[in-house]
């Protein structure tokens, strides 16, 4: 008989709601270790199986969940890394990750954002620090205090390797947890990135007043932004119909919990954005990834009226008014080809 195998450590690096949110999910099918830079959470986790800071002191952890503060510890144990860090953080984390991390370990990102500066997805940021680690995303419709809390949701995991995509996605799957799988890496990515700005096109929209209509014309136009722009850079169309595109722009664009409807709203209640940004304790990452956006539509020559107007509301001192004024502006065309809104 073959020997048995052992089951892979998980290690998620990041001490956030989602980040800790995977980590339970992972718990319940197997070893997992989560890395937090803050004494303080990793002995809530340890101690009490909560994350209160992120999660509430309602929401349980699995006991069999363990946190650590010591990077060396997580880095060296793991089979498999989720990362659960903000954008801006990635490189920083993947660069020490790199000193210690074994080879050919899968790097799965949770981030739904583009790095500023080089406006590079995450997988390719992998590429770069950790060449030879397959990269991939786990992305979805994923409000993260509602699967913690075991409301059924669902997630895509891509992967360029549908093989390992398959085996990986066993890690993240429970009863009221479906994770479907993908080569599409480049889509989903993408995808995770422009619903954010959309979002807060939408929560501005909730601080005009604008009707459940508008709100559904905003949305179903946004796809044909996205999907337009995803497919230039190489995703699949069919990616921005499910559930990294359209679903996941769904619930951000209309859950109350969501932070970049949370933005937007903000800003259409008259607050400066320094302001917003600083009453937070998570990263909207629809702010930074705004100018990123428009600079992709312009360099592959694609129309985004809808990016266009977040972007000059946050970038270049326009009003939330100003930005639905210019929507509707524009002239209609045709639905799939044309160029407007």
């Amino acid at each position: 008989m073959p020997p048995a195998q052992r089951d892979p450590k998980v290690v998620v690096l990041g001490g956030g709601s989602w980040g800790t949110t995977v980590a339970s999910i992972c718990a319940r099918r197997g070893p997992t270790l989560q890395w937090v830079r803050a004494e303080e959470t990793a002995a809530d986790i340890n101690n009490n199986h909560r994350n209160s800071r992120y999660l509430g002191d309602d929401t349980a952890l699995p006991e069999s969940l363990r946190a650590t503060t010591d990077f060396s510890e997580a880095a060296n144990c793991a089979d498999v890394i989720v990362m659960g860090v903000p954008s801006h953080g990635f490189r920083g984390v993947l660069t020490e990750l790199a000193r210690e991390l074994r080879p050919w370990v899968p790097v799965v990102s949770l981030v739904k954002g583009l790095e500023q500066g080089t406006n590079l997805r995450m997988s390719e940021i992998v590429d770069e620090v950790l060449p030879g680690h397959p990269a991939g995303i786990l992305a979805g419709p994923n409000i993260a205090r509602e699967v913690a809390d075991g409301y059924a949701a669902a997630a895509v995991l891509a992967m360029p390797d549908q093989h390992l995509a398959a085996n990986l996605a066993n890690l993240f799957r429970t009863k009221r947890f479906r994770t479907y799988t993908t080569d599409d890496v480049c889509g989903v990515e993408m995808a995770g990135a422009l619903k954010n700005v959309y979002a807060i096109a939408v929560g501005m929209g909730y601080s005009l007043g604008i009707g459940e209509n508008t709100r559904a014309m905003v949305m179903a136009r946004a796809v044909a932004e996205m999907s337009k722009l995803g497919v230039a850079l190489g995703g699949s169309r069919d990616t921005f119909a499910g559930l990294a595109g359209m679903g996941d722009l769904i619930v951000t664009c209309t859950s109350q919990r969501s932070r970049n409807r949370h933005v937007g709203e903000q800003l259409g209640s008259g607050k400066p954005l320094s302001e917003i940004i600083a009453s937070m304790n998570q990263v909207a990452e629809g702010v930074k990834a705004a100018s990123v956006i428009m600079e992709f539509a312009d360099k592959y020559g694609i129309p985004m009226p809808i990016a266009r107007e977040v972007d000059a509301v946050i970038n270049h001192g326009s009003s939330v008014e100003q930005a639905y004024h210019g929507l509707i502006a524009e002239k209609p065309g045709h639905e799939v080809h044309g160029s407007g809104f």
